[in-house]
């Protein structure tokens, strides 16, 4: 792939709690790749519309406010309407195995939970983007 890899990172939501998204975000550029951090408190549709914009390779939230169920689905179903369903959507946060399960079911990419590794992070991402957008 010639161009860096391209990452929007955000916190959707009235979640509030952005040290973690913030080292994730660091440690994403340390590994060169270009992150767009859309901050806290945004929309499905603020998201979907920015990857959009920025073209970008993969999505990734952070959701720790238990609105996962709710948000991952519906930037997934924004994704497929404006047509980047091929973008990566994944994330991390708070979010029970069960639901880990039937949000991959659904289309969503790996999640991970609090302690993972960044390195498993960017390991992951370049991964995907490596086997899927080149």
């Amino acid at each position: 792939m010639n161009r860096k890899i391209r990452v929007i990172m955000a916190k959707p939501g009235l979640d509030g709690h952005d040290r973690g998204i913030k080292i994730l975000a660091r440690a994403f550029i340390e590994a060169g790749m270009e992150v767009i951090y859309l901050g806290l408190r945004q929309t499905p549709e603020m998201i979907v519309s920015a990857a959009l914009e920025e073209d970008v390779d993969v999505i990734a939230l952070s959701i720790l406010s238990g609105a996962h169920m709710t948000i991952f689905p519906r930037v997934l179903e924004l994704m497929q309407k404006e047509g980047i369903g091929d973008c990566l959507l994944t994330g991390g946060g708070i979010i029970p195995d069960k639901d880990i399960n039937d949000l991959m079911e659904m289309g969503v990419g790996r999640l991970f939970g609090p302690g993972t590794s960044l390195q498993v992070t960017i390991d992951y991402v370049q991964g995907w983007v490596k086997e899927n957008r080149t």
